[in-house]
Order: structure tokens, then sequence, then C-alpha cells
């Protein structure tokens, strides 16, 4: 990973695909090394709150529990996007690792967030931008293949206007398609997207994946377990200045 910002017109690219796809794969985002770094981590990491462990090993707010975290909130080329999707001022809502075992399931195609429904034929008219309200980028640690559980994606549904139909596996005639990218690659998706997780098909191996959530500045972090909420002194001690803002320390605005 490197230190030296992306050039805005890629930014802008990038940007220009999530309105018009509602995604981007993002390649070579993490060198080897911070991909091994991050497998050991993810290995390392025991079950808190609302953590779950099995076929599926899931474990949410995990930049609070090491300084190690930190730089995968904001790896050039991923943070430029967000803020260009998402403005200046925006936030982390969350930061999830995941280890999905041979057998894991997956999920049913969905959303992940819809501000409200809207009407087709606003969404329909090319003129009209859909404004961004969060963002996901999922870093895999693991070149995805069909069997992998590669993410499944159906592009434009962002503009569906609401959530998959039980069943529904196509939108406007576009099927579902599976992103097979290499370890160290980033997907960028809007939250109206419709999306699946995919089956984990091998006998022996495991997919390997960190989530970071950007919203815009007035949607809530979503940093369990809340009232009991403590952000570790240690991982403030080592932020940087725009890391503390993904964190929270916003300049003074409405509702302050």
């Amino acid at each position: 990973m490197s230190d030296t910002p992306v050039a805005p017109a890629l930014t802008a690219a990038r940007l220009h695909a999530l309105h018009g796809r509602g995604f981007v794969l993002l390649p070579g985002v993490l060198d080897a090394r911070q991909v091994a770094a991050l497998r050991a981590a993810i290995d390392r990491l025991q079950p808190q709150h609302w953590d779950y462990s099995g076929l599926l090993d899931h474990y949410k707010c995990v930049f609070n529990r090491d300084p190690l975290w930190l730089p995968y909130l904001d790896p050039p080329g991923v943070i430029e996007l967000a803020e260009a999707a998402l403005g200046a001022d925006c936030h982390l809502i969350g930061q999830t690792a995941w280890r999905c075992h041979p057998g894991f399931v997956g999920a049913a195609l969905h959303l992940d967030y819809l501000a409200m429904p809207l009407p087709p034929t606003l969404l329909a008219d090319p003129a009209f931008e859909l404004p961004m309200q969060i963002c996901t980028a999922q870093f895999y640690l693991d070149d995805i293949d069909a069997d992998l559980c590669p993410t499944l994606v159906v592009p434009g549904s962002h503009r569906a206007g609401r959530p998959p139909r039980p069943g529904e596996t196509h939108w406007q005639g576009r099927p579902a398609q599976p992103v097979l990218c290499r370890a160290g690659d980033a997907l960028m998706l809007r939250s109206e997207l419709w999306h699946a997780g995919s089956r984990n098909r091998t006998a022996d191996r495991c997919r390997y994946l960190l989530q970071v959530h950007y919203g815009r500045r007035m949607v809530a972090q979503k940093f369990s377990p809340y009232l009991a909420w403590r952000f570790n002194p240690e991982v403030l001690a080592a932020c940087t200045p725009r890391q503390r803002r993904l964190l929270g320390e916003h300049a003074e605005a409405e509702y302050d």
C-alpha cells in the first residue's frame, strides 16, 4: 500500500462507476505483506459482544482492538473515493473482519441501506444522480475464484429504488454477477446496490475479508456495544488527524 494519493482523474472515473454501476473494483490496494499481516491478525481475533464464530467468523469494530487496523481505514485510492462520494467530512460506520470456512452458505440477494423509496420514473431519468449515503469497501485477502465465496453484484440495481423481492435474481434483465479478483484488491459498493454473498464450495480454503463502511457525516456510526462503548486509548494515540475524523472527531456543525 503506497502512501501516494491517487490521481484526481482516476478517483473521478471511479466515482462515475459508483453512480453508473453501483460498484467499482480497485486493483492492488494492498500488497502481499499487508494481506499476510491482515490474515494473521484475523486469526488472532477473539469474539466480543455481537461477534460470532462457526462456518462464518465475524468480528465487528476491529479498529478499536489494536492500532494495526488503523491504516486500513483510509488507504490511498479508497479514502479519496469515499470522500468524493460522501463528502470530505464523511466518517467510519464500522470495520468488520470475516473468515468464511468451507461449507459457508452466504447471503441471499439484498441491499444494505435504502435512505428512502423513490419513484421509478425519477430513478430511470439519466439526468437524475442518486446521492450516496453509505459505501462499503471490501478488501479481499485471497484470490477469489468462482468457488471461494465471490461477492455477487447486480449492475445498476442501486437505481431500483427498492430491495430485491424474495427469489428475485435479476434487475431489468441483468443477473447477479460474481466479482472475481486477486488478494489485495478492494471492491467499493454503495449501500443501495443489490448484492449477495455466495457459497464457499472449496474443501479446504477459507475466504478472508476486511470490510470498511463509510457514511456521510449525518449517518450514525455503528460502534457497539453502544452505551458501553469506549475508545481504546492506544488506538486514539496512534491515529492520524484524518483517522481521528473518521472515528468521529468532527468540526462543530448542526446538532452538535
